[in-house]
């Protein structure tokens, strides 16, 4: 059985008349489900765009499937989000299974969020990141956590009209 975590409009019905904000026609469907294995292979060239928008220098298509395989249901490491509209891929989200040490809990980390350029700002992001509560809230799991580059300033306005709260803590990362 297909789990399927939003199917309707991408905008909240409280918010439609307000579709301006999304810079076009607000979608009329989107479905957000876990990523199939049969449709894992059409979801690689959105990773491979997800990649080259942080402009990875090297893009291993054959890393990549071995790689975000492992999160194709069900999965102890994490969950692939997908969102479609009219049967073509969109955008997609990676959770990987985390931990709080300071809340002493599970978490879910939101690692990758990505929408195709010709769907941004029609709200497919925002259907991402209510499907992520969703699973975390499945799980029993108190907070889903995620970040972004610092000069990321679309997703931060997106992340911001959320509710979600930005973190006090930076990021740094070790190369070894």
């Amino acid at each position: 059985m297909r789990v399927v975590y939003g199917i309707g409009s991408a905008v909240p019905a409280h918010e439609r008349s307000l579709a301006w904000r999304y810079r076009g026609p607000v979608p009329a469907e989107i479905e957000i489900s876990p990523v199939a294995v049969e449709e894992f292979e059409r979801l690689l060239p959105l990773i491979a765009a997800y990649q080259r928008f942080y402009e990875v220098e090297s893009i291993d298509e054959t890393r990549n499937r071995t790689f975000f395989r492992r999160f194709l249901g069900p999965s102890e490491d994490g969950l692939l989000l997908a969102a479609s509209r009219d049967g073509r891929l969109v955008g997609y989200a990676c959770l990987y299974w985390h931990f709080s040490s300071l809340e002493a809990c599970e978490s879910v980390l939101m690692n990758d969020l990505f929408v195709d350029e010709s769907a941004r700002g029609e709200g497919v992001g925002r259907a991402l990141i209510e499907a992520a509560a969703d699973v975390a809230r499945e799980r029993g799991v108190p907070f889903v956590e995620w970040s972004t580059a610092p000069d990321n300033h679309t997703a931060q306005r997106l992340y911001d009209s959320t509710g979600a709260e930005r973190s006090e803590w930076f990021s740094y990362e070790l190369r070894v």
